[in-house]
């Protein structure tokens, strides 16, 4: 098989394509740009810069990707974009490489991004997650696999969000999102435990019964009135778990000064204790 090229696309003859890539009409690709096996390229989608796109993506209609990061700081140096495999990337997505020179915006593997979503420059985004229609992420966001963001969200630079979390759609998130939790309203607070995405991941049957110990830790993080330092430490007695382990590092490390997070969302209890103190 041979490079399916429309006559009108205009792909550098430094570009790097599969000879099974699929590039359709009056697309623009660059001369630094890397594309995979079994990509598709669709109509007016512009792909610039240093961007390494890996193999069975589909990328939609409109989408820009490899362009130059709307950051004032930027002066031209060499950073990317990496895209890994099997990504379905919608209608007019827009993906800013990185700032700073050999850094990096990283999309991994089976992820959906919807119609109008934005990734900003540095931002790194693992497997299978979903960013719905017109979510834009701020710079140097972190998402992790399997992790669903609703429709017109903002997410704040430098926040987090964790494994198997939910946020909720037009929600405005400037503190990290635990790992495993559903999230939403104004202001942002932890609402329960991401119960659904969960067992659609299969761990409410897994033999350490993380869904249980998960639960726990749900209420004494956010029903048990404890400060996190204190919850933290209860959390320890709980039966030892991979999914606890890493919640417990994503929520110390939220909090530690320096690492340019900005510190966990906090629960629902919070929001009555916030009402008290204002009267």
């Amino acid at each position: 098989m041979t490079t399916l090229i429309h006559p009108t696309a205009m792909v550098h003859p430094r570009a790097e394509l599969h000879a099974t890539v699929q590039v359709g009409a009056y697309a623009v690709i660059g001369a630094k740009v890397k594309i995979g096996a079994g990509t598709t390229i669709g109509p007016h989608v512009v792909l610039e810069g240093w961007t390494e796109i890996g193999e069975r993506n589909y990328i939609f209609p409109g989408a820009a990707i490899g362009l130059e990061p709307q950051d004032l700081k930027y002066n031209g140096a060499d950073s990317l974009v990496k895209i890994g495999d099997d990504n379905r990337i919608r209608e007019y997505v827009t993906i800013n490489r990185a700032t700073g020179e050999g850094e990096a915006t990283i999309l991994g593997n089976g992820n959906l991004l919807m119609a109008y979503a934005h990734v900003g420059h540095n931002c790194v985004i693992g497997d299978q997650v979903i960013i719905t229609n017109s979510v834009s992420l701020g710079g140097h966001v972190r998402i992790e696999s399997q992790a669903r963001i609703g429709g017109v969200a903002g997410v704040h630079q430098f926040v987090q969000i964790g494994r198997l979390a939910m946020v909720a759609g037009m929600s405005r998130v400037i503190r990290d999102v635990p790992p495993y939790m559903l999230a939403e309203g104004y202001p942002l607070r932890v609402r329960s435990l991401n119960q659904v995405g969960l067992q659609r991941a299969g761990l409410a049957t897994d033999e350490e019964r993380t869904l249980q110990v998960l639960k726990k830790a749900f209420r004494i993080l956010y029903r048990s009135g404890l400060s996190l330092n204190q919850a933290l430490e209860k959390l320890d007695l709980l039966p030892d778990n991979e999914h606890l382990q890493h919640l417990q590092r994503f929520l110390q490390l939220s909090h530690v000064t320096g690492t340019g997070r900005r510190g966990s969302t906090p629960g629902r209890r919070l929001i009555r204790d916030e009402r008290k103190s204002d009267e």
